[in-house]
């Protein structure tokens, strides 16, 4: 989900800057809600379980896209998938994503410690390599969205979301420790709280039910509206994950909390100053990053980001809300 979204602010900056260019992005049909407010983007949805599905599925796919008018395509993912699709569209210019993963292997072995090339500007690379070359450093984002839903229709005093999830423990903050900052941001802010799947929604209920002023959206809206209430947020506290990105990609302020990984990889939201990623000792956990995406790490590692404290996540929220 976050490399989907990282490539939102990307194809804002391209639409902008060469606005008679028509992008047809070809994801998942979930992920349809990032790109519909982007001029001159439409969706081709994959069914990659369905009609799609296999290298007869894949042929199929790109048979469809060519009959769109195709002239030039842009890798943005370089998997298995788009590799096959790579050779079914001889004879169209295709320029795939440089992932980084010399660099980034080096990183995670200890060789190099130092900020990579972001996943942001290899997109960019990829535009320009086609012809396009993309200029990131004015970003412009949409206006938040009109709230209709019930319990967030009258926006008062500023709103803090709070997703304290990832894909991997070792990216994870302690929720006792989350639990602490929630408290305190509560007594001061509305504080929302973001999650997916049936667990996640059961705990972030149960914290939420202990506070007037906390929120629980996961499992009480749908996709579109979540990233609605996003919109509205004055700030994001979030995991090296896809929240942090599906809020930065409309402009809101991300504060990250980074375990095992690190945003040297180039995975740290767009836009959002350096200071507003909060990374774990170095000196306790010297191996910092452990992994790229934090699927790895060695015994004792999956409380690195423990070494932050509560006081300074909360502090810092305070410095920049």
């Amino acid at each position: 989900m976050g490399d989907v979204a990282m490539t939102v602010p990307v194809l804002r900056a391209f639409t902008r800057q060469y606005p008679l260019v028509k992008v047809t992005v070809l994801t998942r049909g979930f992920f349809t809600p990032f790109f519909k407010d982007i001029p001159n983007v439409s969706v081709f949805v994959a069914d990659l379980k369905g009609k799609h599905k296999g290298v007869f599925g894949l042929y199929k796919l790109s048979k469809e896209l060519k009959a769109l008018g195709i002239t030039q395509v842009a890798d943005l993912h370089n998997v298995l998938r788009t590799n096959i699709l790579k050779t079914l569209f001889l004879g169209t210019k295709v320029v795939q994503i440089d992932k980084g993963r010399t660099e980034k292997k080096a990183l995670v072995s200890g060789d190099i410690f130092q900020q990579l090339k972001t996943t942001h500007q290899r997109y960019a690379d990829v535009f320009q390599a086609l012809g396009y070359p993309v200029d990131l450093s004015q970003p412009e984002f949409p206006k938040p969205s009109s709230l209709t839903l019930k319990g967030f229709e009258n926006k008062s005093g500023k709103w803090i979301g709070i997703a304290p999830f990832a894909a991997h423990e070792g990216k994870m903050y302690p929720l006792e420790l989350m639990k602490e900052v929630i408290a305190k941001l509560a007594e001061d802010y509305r504080v929302i709280l973001f999650g997916g799947g049936k667990d996640e929604a059961q705990i972030l209920e149960g914290i939420s039910e202990n506070f007037d002023n906390v929120t629980n959206t996961a499992g009480q809206l749908k996709f579109d509206e979540e990233l609605a209430v996003i919109s509205n947020l004055d700030l994001m506290l979030a995991m090296d994950s896809g929240n942090a990105h599906m809020a930065a990609m409309q402009g809101v302020k991300v504060i990250t909390i980074w375990g095992v990984t690190h945003p040297f990889a180039g995975f740290a939201p767009f836009n959002q100053p350096e200071d507003y990623a909060l990374v774990a000792d170095i000196n306790q956990f010297p191996l910092v990053p452990t992994s790229i995406y934090g699927n790895k790490y060695p015994e004792g590692y999956e409380k690195a980001s423990a070494s932050i404290s509560p006081q300074t996540i909360i502090e810092k929220i305070k410095a920049v809300i």
